[in-house]
């Protein structure tokens, strides 16, 4: 069986395939965040959604007219890396051109629920092809109540508000008083570089915008995760810890820094409440009293019965939303 979708978009061929290929374009209607060789032979990395990382390789790169891969999702047997193909190609239209894209090499059941995710994603092409920003991905919220999923889910959350932010706000004064955006920024680099060596993984930083910077660390990050799991115990600063409670830290990383980058440039944040009462439940296991040095964490702030979940999180870190 095969998925067989179109939407047409008022952009140029070019265009169209810039969409469909470039890493910072991708994350503004399909992934939250992923990797691209691109060429034949290439190998691809994209984490569509939290516990959803499609993987394979370029098969067809042409631009303004194709690009062709063979897909998969990893850890999935049903469909495994490399068992399907994506065939993705541009023709010109009336007002633009037609983005027709063609999944096949899957069962009548895979076929049913591949052409819901991809009539997703193509509408939300049109909607960022059109006005410029698809707006927050349902399909990014939190699947399932465990560390490496919240971290995914946080991850979208963080980079959407460092998208917002740009470039401009480096000198912005956070909530953390020692910290500017750009402190907080390389703050939160060092994390992911402690982080993601306590899982066995090599960390290389890139240049970039802020979202550029956390996009390709935060992917860095999980995929060590993802590769070693959460059993046993891993060293973090000197320190042995649960595995499954450092893998914690990423999603309060993610979360709670999105809160600081927002509140410092004056824009809004978005996280469901699931996901909010996921991440404060992970603080509640990992920020011990001892942490509370004014330093790492000041003392909880007290809020009202009425407060959402991101709040009570937030004061929960010792901010004041």
């Amino acid at each position: 069986m095969s998925v067989d979708v179109s939407v047409s978009v008022s952009t140029s061929a070019d265009e169209a395939y810039a969409w469909l290929t470039e890493p910072a374009r991708l994350r503004q209607w399909q992934l939250i965040a992923g990797r691209t060789d691109l060429r034949v032979g290439g190998e691809f990395r994209w984490l569509v959604a939290p516990t959803h990382t499609a993987v394979g390789t370029v098969t067809a790169a042409e631009p303004g007219r194709r690009l062709a891969l063979a897909w998969g999702w990893e850890g999935d047997k049903e469909v495994p890396p490399g068992s399907s193909t994506v065939d993705v190609t541009i023709e010109p239209a009336a007002d633009g051109v037609t983005v027709r894209l063609v999944h096949q090499g899957l069962s009548d059941e895979q076929a049913k629920g591949h052409h819901e995710g991809w009539q997703h994603f193509l509408q939300r092409l049109r909607a960022v092809t059109t006005t410029g920003d698809a707006g927050p991905d349902e399909f990014s919220a939190l699947s399932e109540p465990e560390p490496l999923a919240a971290a995914e889910a946080s991850l979208a959350v963080c980079l959407r508000v460092l998208r917002t932010l740009g470039a401009d706000h480096g000198s912005a004064q956070t909530p953390c008083k020692e910290f500017t955006v750009d402190d907080l920024l390389g703050h939160l680099m060092g994390s992911l570089d402690g982080l993601t060596s306590a899982a066995g993984g090599s960390f290389e930083a890139v240049d970039g915008t802020p979202e550029e910077r956390v996009a390709d660390g935060g992917l860095r990050a999980i995929e060590a995760w993802r590769a070693r799991g959460l059993d046993g115990d891993v060293r973090l600063a000197g320190i042995d810890l649960p595995a499954e409670l450092a893998a914690g830290i990423l999603s309060i990383e993610f979360l709670v820094h999105a809160w600081d980058f927002a509140a410092a440039a004056g824009v809004d944040v978005t996280a469901d409440d699931k996901l909010s009462a996921y991440v404060l439940e992970l603080s509640r296991k990992i920020i011990a009293p001892e942490l509370r040095d004014g330093v790492t964490f000041a003392a909880e702030v007290r809020v009202g019965p009425d407060a959402g979940t991101l709040e009570r999180l937030i004061a929960f870190t010792g901010r004041a939303a």
